[in-house]
């Protein structure tokens, strides 16, 4: 059994195993990304359904400002700066020493578009929870794994298996359930139209949410390029900075910043409870943010987005304890349906991780047999030709093996 000297240097050296390792599976999970994983899945669950029904809160109790309640989405960041300065130093690897670093030119233009984009998205968001019952809401915004899904296809290159596909058919049916049910009444005694902009804000909402999922994706594997957790709290802060920025300018720009003295003054449950919510809501959005670019960082888009559609269909049982929401039999089969649709989904993550460790078994064991190879001089036609030649007890034990 004889190789080229040339190959099979190139195989055995560290560059090349790391790249077809890279390149042929993905890793299996270490029990410390395990448990990152799992925090930043109680920060997506927890986050989310006490942010939204804190929003859900300050409306009913007479809060009217839809900036206001965008602005809570995205200014709590700066409770996470402390932490980004005392954090650990990131370590120089292999593949940072070597890793060309993006200029500020395109960090610029990632973070103002993905905030922009935010900003956009939570203001859609604030729109449709004034006009939609709680519910309604939590339960609509499911759709966002169906377009999530739509752009990890086109940009990520994410592959649809039958369980994935058979989540997103799923999830789908969730929401389309609610869309088109034509008994649901808004909370607020408002008129049709407003209740119909509501639903349409909310899915508006939902599309821009997966996109900008997708697009946090492509900038961590293409162009950040990093794996530490600082790169996510500099996603976090810089991002939200612009949507801060782009949301103060709507809040000033639209006149409504001049009623929040009075709307403070007219809050029913008084103004030390107005000011809390409007803090509590920032914090939980602050920590939904963190599990949810966590997860995009640790799995991907796709994986982040299903984790919080599995916290949707809790809120509306929350929603019916705290907001007396009504809870109809479509309600109901929507929330079995999202529910259904996370297991599948989270089943094919399993099944994926456990056809990693099987393939790194087999790769490993590739990799054990270079070190038994020697290099064997032959002189031919005037002309030496090295080769790698693999010992003849280790050869036939192989042959073997084959057999």
């Amino acid at each position: 059994m004889f190789l080229p000297v040339q190959e099979a240097e190139e195989a055995n050296s560290p560059g090349h195993i790391n790249a077809t390792n890279q390149s042929t599976i993905s890793q299996p999970r270490t029990l410390m990304q395990w448990l990152q994983m799992t925090i930043f899945t109680l920060f997506v669950l927890s986050g989310q359904s006490a942010a939204i029904l804190l929003g859900r809160l300050y409306y009913d109790k007479g809060g009217k400002s839809k900036w206001i309640a965008t602005l809570v989405q995205v200014a709590g960041f700066p409770i996470i700066i402390p932490y980004y300065y005392i954090s650990p130093p990131e370590k120089p690897t292999s593949n940072s020493i070597h890793r060309n670093e993006p200029s500020t030119l395109i960090l610029a233009l990632i973070y103002v578009s993905l905030g922009v984009l935010q900003a956009a998205n939570s203001m859609m968001y604030s729109v449709g929870l004034l006009h939609l019952p709680v519910s309604t809401f939590a339960l609509i915004c499911a759709s966002q794994l169906t377009f999530n899904a739509f752009f990890s296809f086109l940009i990520n290159s994410q592959k649809f298996t039958p369980f994935i596909i058979n989540s997103l058919v799923l999830l789908t049916i969730s929401s389309a359930l609610l869309v088109f049910q034509t008994n649901s009444t808004n909370p607020t005694g408002n008129s049709n139209v407003n209740y119909e902009i509501g639903l349409s804000c909310t899915v508006g909402a939902s599309a821009g949410y997966g996109l900008m999922l997708s697009l946090t994706e492509l900038s961590f594997h293409k162009i950040l390029r990093r794996e530490t957790f600082t790169v996510i709290l500099e996603m976090i802060i810089y991002q939200s900075l612009i949507a801060t920025c782009a949301t103060l300018v709507g809040l000033f720009a639209s006149g409504e910043w001049k009623g929040l003295k009075r709307e403070m003054d007219e809050f029913e449950l008084g103004k030390f409870v107005y000011v809390s919510t409007l803090i509590w809501t920032a914090i939980a959005w602050q920590i939904f943010n963190i599990g949810a670019v966590g997860l995009i960082h640790e799995v991907s888009s796709l994986f982040s987005n299903v984790i919080s559609v599995l916290g949707l269909p809790v809120i509306p049982v929350l929603a019916v304890i705290f907001f007396h929401d009504k809870m109809d039999g479509v309600k109901a089969i929507s929330m079995v349906l999202a529910i259904w649709g996370f297991i599948s989904y989270f089943y094919q993550h399993c099944l994926d991780d456990s056809e990693s460790k099987a393939e790194k078994r087999d790769v490993k064991e590739e990799i054990s047999m270079l070190p038994l190879l020697k290099e064997v001089t032959e002189e031919q036609d005037g002309l030496k030709n090295i080769y790698q030649k693999v010992p003849l007890s280790t050869e036939t034990n192989f042959q073997n093996y084959e057999h």
